[in-house]
């Protein structure tokens, strides 16, 4: 005969957590998560839509210095701005691993690695403004990818140097642990050198995040030659009265 308490345990089990939050009542917090995240995501969709718009050099969008469009322009430079962030990512994922893992390719990629961080970010926008304006002609993509690619250059560089450092300086005993486990090189990269190195690659993605935030004027108010473009964001809507100012002080000089 089996015991009461068994019996009881095997009639009630315990609610999981899962169950438990589905079978409380939503709370007005709950709501209002639910509209906040709703929210974003509409205005996520809508600054996403609105980079493939149609654009001509000759003609380009205006900005507009009414502070009800500043949020759909902080939308879209924080798109910008983590868009660079998942390619400066990706790229030292690669670039870094690549570096670490094969002698030959250190001594290569390391030196090309620091000559691209010494040139400025101003340097590498004056040829390739007009390979990604040429390469989607009439599309504000060109424009965007141009200005995506000149805050992944003040992001990226210094996310590889501590990717790459800290793949270099992987503890042996972790190492020769790793081996007696008989990980692959996937496994091994995946469960010991990227947990291993991810403190220091945080802390460089928010130095990179909040160091690309001082370029968003470079990068959206582009003018390289006979090409303005000035793309809605805060850092046209910055640029613009900056601009209007500097042209009034200097017009007044030259007519006294």
């Amino acid at each position: 005969m089996p015991s009461p308490v068994l019996s009881s345990t095997l009639q009630e089990p315990h609610p999981t957590a899962v169950g438990e939050v589905l079978s409380r009542t939503p709370s007005l917090w709950d709501l209002a998560a639910i509209l906040l995240v709703l929210g974003l995501v509409i205005l996520l969709g809508s600054g996403a839509k609105q980079m493939t718009a149609p654009f001509a050099v000759t003609n380009p969008s205006s900005i507009s210095l009414s502070p009800s469009v500043l949020p759909m322009y902080a939308v879209r430079t924080t798109l910008r701005m983590l868009a660079a962030l998942l390619a400066s990512l990706i790229f030292t994922m690669v670039y870094a691993t690549a570096a670490a893992k094969s002698r030959r390719a250190e001594i290569v990629l390391i030196p090309v690695l620091d000559v691209m961080q010494s040139v400025p970010v101003l340097g590498y926008l004056s040829f390739t403004v007009v390979f990604f304006v040429s390469l989607f002609p009439g599309n504000m993509l060109g424009a965007e990818l141009a200005a995506i690619f000149a805050i992944f250059t003040s992001q990226a560089w210094n996310m590889a140097f501590s990717f790459y450092q800290s793949l270099r300086m992987v503890p042996t005993d972790l190492n020769e642990a790793s081996r007696s486990f008989r990980f692959s090189s996937w496994q091994r990269f995946w469960t010991l050198e990227v947990p291993s190195a991810m403190p220091g690659l945080v802390w460089n993605m928010m130095m990179s995040m909040s160091g690309g935030w001082f370029f968003v004027v470079a990068s959206e108010a582009i003018s390289v030659g006979k090409i303005h473009i000035a793309l809605p964001g805060i850092g046209s809507y910055v640029a613009l009265p900056s601009k209007a100012a500097i042209c009034r002080r200097w017009g007044g000089r030259l007519s006294r």
